[in-house]
């Protein structure tokens, strides 16, 4: 396997061991609990296939990434959701099967959304801190 050692992967979750080589998983990426991470499917005949999850990733719990697919950096995996699709970088995706709920996310390490800027903030004010 093919793990970042900045990763966090819960020990409930089960990556495949079929083609352990086929597992890829980027740095700064959390694998939360019973998420499965396949890199086969004998009912479709799809056998050593490469899985690939990006960096700053955040995998919900239960989740299913089937074979062959890529979670892009800094994307979103809803907990439950069964990945059927490539996810694009820096997209949320949540279902069964997974679909796009938002894209063009901001998100830190471990998958930390980050805030939108507020458009109407007054940029120029300073604020005093004590």
């Amino acid at each position: 396997m093919d793990i970042c050692s900045t990763s966090i992967i819960s020990l409930s979750a089960k990556l495949d061991k079929t083609h352990p080589r086929g597992v890829h998983i980027g740095s700064h990426t959390y694998i939360a609990f019973q998420t499965v991470i396949l890199t086969h499917d004998m009912s479709r005949a799809k056998y050593y296939m490469d899985t690939h999850i990006g960096s700053n990733c955040f995998i919900g719990g239960r989740s299913i990434i089937l074979p062959g697919i890529t979670v892009g950096d800094g994307s979103i995996v809803g907990a439950g959701s069964v990945v059927t699709k490539d996810v694009p970088p820096g997209s949320i995706v949540a279902g069964n099967p997974a679909r796009i709920i938002r894209s063009g996310i901001s998100v830190g390490a471990f998958g930390i959304l980050r805030p939108v800027a507020d458009s109407t903030a007054d940029d120029d004010k300073s604020v005093a801190v004590n």
